[in-house]
């Protein structure tokens, strides 16, 4: 229903645990209820801001959540997904995780880094791993640039790009990779032999 809101940033607080913006958009105010990550972001009251919504309907409510990213709004999707993990789980999690370390810690599994967000246990977990991983792996979540100095990006170079980004590697070390690697792959268009050479060439 709402792709986004822009507005003023009229209000943010907190009550037991919970962390809100208040948006003013042309004189209507807004209520978003935001990770706390974000609620912790630079960003003082009277500033214009763009937020990223998802409208949550209910039986007997419904609300806005709202996210700085469109990447960030796109992972509470993801795992809102999965069964056991509702708004204010998906919330801690964006709330203990960037969305990029978020992303790796799933790919590379690592269940027990997971448990730190509240309300997190071990099985839950697991079974957010079991079932965002390959998903994740395939998604073109994090924000890839368009072009990288020199190199025209294809959807393989844009879908390497992201689970390179998610991994921790910069824009200039993928860059360099790909000057490299390119060349070398039989078929530019597959993602998985790129994400593989590249790779490859990062670890050496």
């Amino acid at each position: 229903m709402f792709e986004y809101l822009r507005g003023i940033l009229s209000d943010k607080y907190s009550s037991a645990n919970v962390y809100y913006f208040i948006l003013d958009v042309n004189g209507v105010g807004y209520s978003l209820e935001v990770s706390e990550r974000d609620y912790n972001a630079d960003i003082k009251p009277d500033t214009e801001i763009k937020v990223y919504t998802k409208l949550i309907h209910r039986e007997d409510t419904m609300y806005l959540c709202g996210f700085l990213k469109k990447e960030t709004r796109d992972i509470f999707n993801y795992l809102t997904s999965v069964s056991g993990v509702g708004v204010k789980m998906a919330l801690a999690l964006l709330g203990s995780f960037d969305t990029c370390d978020l992303i790796s810690v799933v790919i590379n599994e690592d269940y027990k880094q997971l448990t730190i967000a509240k309300g997190v246990g071990q099985k839950l977990a697991q079974k957010i791993i079991l079932e965002l991983r390959d998903k994740l792996i395939k998604a073109n979540i994090s924000v890839v640039p368009d072009k990288f100095t020199d190199i025209e990006m294809n959807e393989a170079c844009k879908e390497t790009t992201s689970v390179l980004l998610s991994l921790g590697y910069t824009d200039e070390e993928i860059n360099t990779a790909y000057k490299v690697v390119l060349d070398k792959c039989k078929n530019k268009e597959d993602s998985e032999e790129l994400l593989r050479e590249t790779l490859k060439y990062l670890s050496m």
